[in-house]
């Protein structure tokens, strides 16, 4: 071999040495690669959903619900106020645990306001800088501080929906098992910061419910095992002790609220929100899917619900909607 050509060969070994060795041991290459995709995918969903955002919404932007600079919390009301008797959506937004934003879900949230519903984004510490089960014990906290300060804030903190999106629906679904199940809050180290009556339904969508079950090989499995690495801080996620824990639904009780679950039919993650329908309803737990067939065109991939220009969108807004008026007091 040519001089030159052993010098390009070794510089290339060189550096696929290297990108090996930054995104095997640090989890930040790879979390700032999946936050700039999500920044650029939130941004078109944002613009888009524009057009479907009514007038007259009333917003609280950035109020502090703990002391680190992420713990921060925004508030969208109906021009008029929430209206009587209607829960309080508390969203958190996904992202992998690394990425995302609770300004994500703000043209959504001001859609459901638009209902007549309060509605509250939640933002939380992202992985690397926070780990496991931190963003879950920073949503309950939030869920503490809303019920000290909701009515001054214009909702009612005694009919609490915990809703979210991807990864902000693991986050939510887990508050939801520790809230109502007193053994598996003191597993995971959660001292619930409301009653489990207030807790009125949860909403999820497009969720990961049990890392346990993934398949982290090819280009998705690759994805989700970087995700991992940085939420639960170790290359080999599934070895980890604690990953077990976040397999919610081998918790859920009985006592978990009644839940609206969704999801695409071509997202990878479709399998995970069957599995939690399924071990829902069969703790008896009120349960309202909206799934759509293998065969159904177009092919719905991950946070369809917040395309409204799809009759698909349009249809999870209803559906949720019917699923937060039948709620009982």
């Amino acid at each position: 071999m040519k001089p030159r050509a052993t010098r390009i060969l070794l510089l290339c070994l060189s550096l696929a040495l290297a990108s090996y060795a930054a995104f095997s041991l640090s989890p930040w290459p790879a979390a700032l690669l999946i936050r700039f995709a999500f920044d650029y995918d939130a941004a078109r969903t944002t613009a888009a959903l524009a057009v479907h955002v009514p007038a007259g919404i009333r917003e609280q932007r950035d109020i502090a619900y703990g002391s680190a600079a992420e713990e921060r919390l925004d508030i969208y009301l109906p021009q008029g106020g929430a209206q009587p008797r209607k829960p309080t959506i508390v969203w958190i937004h996904g992202g992998g645990f690394v990425a995302g934003d609770r300004q994500d879900v703000a043209p959504y949230l001001k859609v459901l306001a638009g209902r007549g519903y309060a509605a509250v984004a939640v933002g939380y510490t992202r992985a690397p800088e926070a780990h496991y089960p931190g963003p879950v014990l920073q949503a309950n906290a939030a869920l503490g501080f809303l019920q000290r300060e909701g009515v001054r804030l214009g909702l009612d903190p005694q009919r609490i929906i915990l809703a979210g999106d991807s990864t902000g629906a693991h986050v939510a679904a887990q508050l939801a098992a520790g809230l109502t199940g007193p053994d598996y809050a003191a597993l995971i180290g959660l001292k619930p910061a409301i009653e489990p009556a207030s807790l009125k339904g949860t909403v999820l969508f497009c969720g990961l419910f049990d890392p346990t079950a993934l398949d982290l090989t090819g280009p998705v499995g690759t994805f989700i095992r970087a995700a991992l690495f940085g939420y639960f801080g170790t290359a080999n996620p599934l070895d980890s002790e604690r990953i077990t824990q976040a397999a919610i639904p081998r918790y859920v009780t009985e006592a978990f609220p009644p839940s609206f679950i969704s999801v695409g039919n071509g997202d990878p993650l479709a399998p995970q929100s069957v599995t939690m329908a399924q071990a829902l309803r069969d703790r008896g737990v009120r349960v309202d899917a909206l799934f759509f067939p293998p065969e159904h065109e177009p092919t719905l991939e991950h946070g369809y619900q917040f395309d409204l220009d799809s009759s698909p969108g349009r249809e999870a807004l209803e559906r949720l909607t019917t699923f937060l008026n039948r709620l009982g007091p």
